[in-house]
């Protein structure tokens, strides 16, 4: 099992500590935060077009396809109704080159390897507990 901690800073803004890496979230100022990094949603949507462009990355790497500039870009739709949730995510992949046509289905198939995107499909069970409780004084 792997372990981060996340740390409040101030207001809505928290530190993220991943191995040997902080990450800074926080809301926009619109929603009261100070913008110091993005919301948890946008980390959400990003670590899902992060774990794509990896795993594309990969493929043309391995066809010794150019895999230098390739981008993923990303938008995303929250649900309107309740409860709070993304309801859309639309990726699209630019790769730095226009690929054979032979190799569009693989990578394509590459990317839905995505282990982020497999916990999204098989949602994972998500356990939340009290550790400890802090007395009156």
């Amino acid at each position: 099992m792997s372990e981060m901690l996340v740390v409040h800073r101030e207001d809505d803004a928290f530190a993220v500590i991943v191995r040997d890496h902080v990450i800074h979230v926080d809301q926009p100022y619109m929603a009261g935060g100070m913008d110091a990094g993005p919301t948890p949603v946008e980390l959400f949507v990003a670590s899902l077009a992060a774990c794509t462009a990896h795993h594309a990355r990969r493929y043309l790497k391995a066809r010794c396809l150019p895999a230098n500039g390739l981008e993923v870009a990303v938008d995303y739709v929250m649900s309107p109704e309740g409860p709070a949730r993304v309801s859309r995510v639309d990726l699209r992949l630019r790769p730095s080159v226009r690929l054979p046509d032979r190799d569009v289905g693989g990578l394509m198939a590459a990317v839905m390897a995505c282990t982020v995107h497999n916990s999204i499909l098989a949602a994972p069970r998500i356990g939340v507990s009290l550790e400890a409780e802090v007395t009156a004084a």
